[in-house]
């Protein structure tokens, strides 16, 4: 799946330990759509060299591919938005609805982000 939009918020970072002692990164971002009636969204990018790759900021205009997974815990439902793919936007040069002034940063190209383990992809 993908959304297109501009970083609104950019959360701190958090992170921890695992259970097997392994450290861990995550970031969390906040876009708000273009379409007529805005949405915001918030998803998140897990590992640390995944965010510096990514390297998003505040006010940038993004295509983000993500997958949705959700999980029981304690009779609850938690849903998290993780994200696999950003892509800064290059249409009609970087200007989009709302936004007469193309983006001051220099477009990147897309990034893929490489598995954590190469040679296990699997996130978990």
């Amino acid at each position: 799946m993908e959304v297109r939009g501009k970083i609104i918020a950019v959360l701190p970072e958090q992170g921890g330990t695992s259970k097997t002692g392994n450290e861990w990164k995550k970031q969390e971002y906040v876009l708000e759509t273009y379409d007529q009636y805005p949405k915001k969204v918030c998803f998140q990018i897990f590992g640390g060299d995944k965010i510096e790759q990514a390297a998003i900021q505040a006010g940038e205009d993004l295509t983000v591919f993500f997958d949705i997974e959700s999980r029981e815990y304690n009779g609850r439902w938690y849903t998290n938005i993780n994200a696999w793919k950003v892509e800064r936007d290059a249409a009609a040069g970087g200007v989009t609805p709302g936004n007469a002034m193309p983006p001051s940063a220099p477009i990147a190209p897309a990034q893929d982000f490489p598995p954590s383990n190469p040679t296990d992809d699997l996130p978990f």
